[in-house]
C-alpha cells in the first residue's frame, strides 16, 4: 500500500495546544478591545467569485498573482479570499440600509500563494476592524488608539508609522512622474527601508521614469521630508492632492496630539502600503525594538471600494485596520512570552471512583469553572506531576474515603494549601 505523505502543505502549519493557547489569548484580547471600541461582529465567506476579488478595487496586480483560484462543478470561477477587506466592502455594498457609521470586526483565515517568511504563511489569520460612513480623520485616530490599547494589553511595545497616499501621489505628480507609472513608483518607494535609496533609484530608472523625475525623487528621499510633513507646504500650491493630503495629516496629528499618543506615531512620507485600494491615510505597526522587520498590522482609508462595487462613482468613506495574528504570535514567541498555564480550574483524579468523579466535575462546571477529569487511570504521583507541569491550579482526589465521608480535599497547587468541601455523593 502506498504511504501517505503526512507533511503539511507548504505555507501551512499545525498549532499544538501550548502554541494554540497563546494564539487564542491573542485573539480573545483583540476581540475584547474591538468590542470595547463599539465594533460589531461580522463573518464573510472564504470562497468568493474571482471577479469580485480581482476587481480594480481589490488588492491590485501584486496580490492577484498570489490569489488561489478554483472552479466549482458549475464551472464558476471562484477564489479564496486574500484579505477580509474586499469581502467586507461587498457586504456594505449589498446592505445599503446598514446604520452609519458602521463599525465591524472580523477574525478569519485568508490565503495567499506568496513568499513564505517569518510570521507570514500562505494560510494565515487576520483580525480586522473597518468603519464605514466616517469621513473625518477622527476615525483613523480611533483605530490607531485601539491598536495601541490592544498591543498594550498584549504586553507589546509598538510604533505606528503613518502617511497619506494623496500626499505621496501628488508629490510624484509634481516631480513629473507619468500618471501611468505612479502606482508602480509607489510600489518601489514602499520598499525603501528594505532595499535602500540606491536600489530604489535603480528600479525607478529601470521602470523608465524620466531623469528629471528620478532626480526630484532622489532629492525627496534624502532631503529630510520624513522629519515633518509641513515641509510639503511648498508643494501644496502646485498640486490639489498634496493640499488635501496635507490637510488630512494635520487633522489626524491634531487628534493624536490631543490624546497624547503622538510619541508612538511616526510620520513616514515613503510609506505607501502598496495596495492600490488605498485613497488617503495609510499606516503600519512595527515592534518598537525593531526585533522583527515585518509589520505586525496595517491599514488605511479606501473610499472608492464600496461605490465601485455598486457600480457608481459614489465616495463611501471607509477606513480599516488589520492585525496579523500569526505575526503577532511569532513576535511573542521570539520574546519568550509563555502561556499563563492551562485554563483548567479543577483537575479531578479518580481512585476507582470514576462515577463519583464525574458527579463532582458536574458540580463545579455548573458553577462556571473549567474542569478536567483524569481519564488515563494515572497513579496519583504521575497525575500530580502532570498538574504541576501544566500549571493547573486545583487538584481533587476522589477515592473510597472521600465518598464514605461525603467530602473531598481541594489542593491549591500554587500555594500547597488544602481546603475541605462537603459533598453529597449518590
Amino acid at each position: 500500500m502506498k504511504k501517505i505523505d503526512y507533511q503539511n502543505v507548504k505555507g501551512t502549519q499545525d498549532y499544538l495546544p501550548e502554541s494554540e493557547s497563546v494564539r487564542r489569548n491573542i485573539r480573545r484580547t483583540l476581540e475584547d478591545v474591538f468590542i470595547q471600541y463599539g465594533c460589531q461582529p461580522l463573518e464573510t465567506p472564504i470562497l468568493n467569485y474571482t471577479e469580485l476579488l480581482a476587481s480594480k478595487y481589490g488588492g491590485g496586480a501584486e496580490i492577484l498573482e498570489e490569489m488561489y483560484t478554483l472552479t466549482d462543478r458549475g464551472e464558476r470561477d471562484l477564489a479564496l479570499r486574500y484579505d477580509l477587506t474586499i469581502p467586507f466592502a461587498k457586504v456594505a455594498a449589498m446592505n445599503p440600509t446598514l446604520k452609519m457609521p458602521f463599525k465591524r470586526y472580523e477574525i478569519g483565515k485568508v490565503f495567499r500563494d506568496g513568499p513564505i517568511k517569518t510570521g507570514r504563511l500562505r494560510e494565515f489569520t487576520q483580525c480586522d476592524v473597518d468603519i464605514v460612513g466616517a469621513d473625518s480623520q477622527m476615525a483613523e485616530a480611533e483605530l490607531i488608539m485601539m491598536a495601541l490599547d490592544a498591543f498594550d494589553k498584549l504586553g507589546m511595545q509598538v510604533n505606528i508609522q503613518y502617511n497619506n497616499r494623496k500626499l505621496l501621489t501628488g508629490a510624484l505628480e509634481v516631480f513629473g512622474v507619468a500618471d501611468a507609472k505612479i502606482n508602480k513608483v509607489v510600489l518601489i518607494l514602499d520598499k525603501l527601508e528594505k532595499i535602500g535609496v540606491d536600489a530604489v533609484i535603480a528600479e525607478l530608472a529601470e521602470l523608465g521614469v524620466s531623469d528629471d523625475a528620478v532626480r526630484s525623487i532622489k532629492q525627496f528621499l534624502t532631503a529630510g521630508y520624513h522629519t515633518d510633513f509641513t515641509r510639503f507646504e511648498s508643494l501644496s500650491n502646485q498640486n490639489e492632492q498634496v493640499r488635501q493630503g496635507l490637510q488630512e495629516l494635520k487633522e489626524l496629528k491634531s487628534y493624536l496630539d490631543y490624546v497624547d499618543i503622538s510619541d508612538q506615531c511616526i510620520f513616514n512620507p515613503f510609506l505607501a502600503r502598496g495596495l492600490e485600494i488605498y485613497t488617503g491615510t495609510v499606516y503600519e505597526m512595527f515592534l518598537a525594538d525593531d526585533s522583527m522587520k515585518s509589520s505586525i498590522g496595517s491599514g488605511g482609508r479606501y473610499d472608492n471600494a464600496i461605490g465601485g462595487l455598486i457600480g457608481t462613482d459614489e465616495i463611501v468613506s471607509t477606513v480599516g485596520i488589520s492585525f496579523g495574528l500569526d505575526v503577532i504570535y511569532t513576535a511573542m514567541a521570539a520574546e519568550g512570552i509563555q502561556p499563563a498555564g492551562r485554563e483548567v480550574d479543577y483537575y479531578i483524579i479518580p481512585l476507582g471512583r470514576q462515577k463519583e468523579s464525574l458527579s463532582v466535575s458536574t458540580y463545579f462546571r455548573d458553577k462556571g469553572y473549567n474542569v478536567e477529569v483524569e481519564l488515563g487511570n494515572k497513579k496519583v504521583g504521575k497525575a500530580l506531576d502532570r498538574a504541576n507541569k501544566e500549571k493547573i491550579r486545583n487538584v481533587i482526589i476522589i477515592g473510597d474515603e472521600e465518598v464514605r465521608k461525603n467530602q473531598f480535599n481541594v489542593k491549591n497547587m500554587l500555594s500547597g494549601k488544602e481546603t475541605v468541601e462537603a459533598f453529597s455523593f449518590r
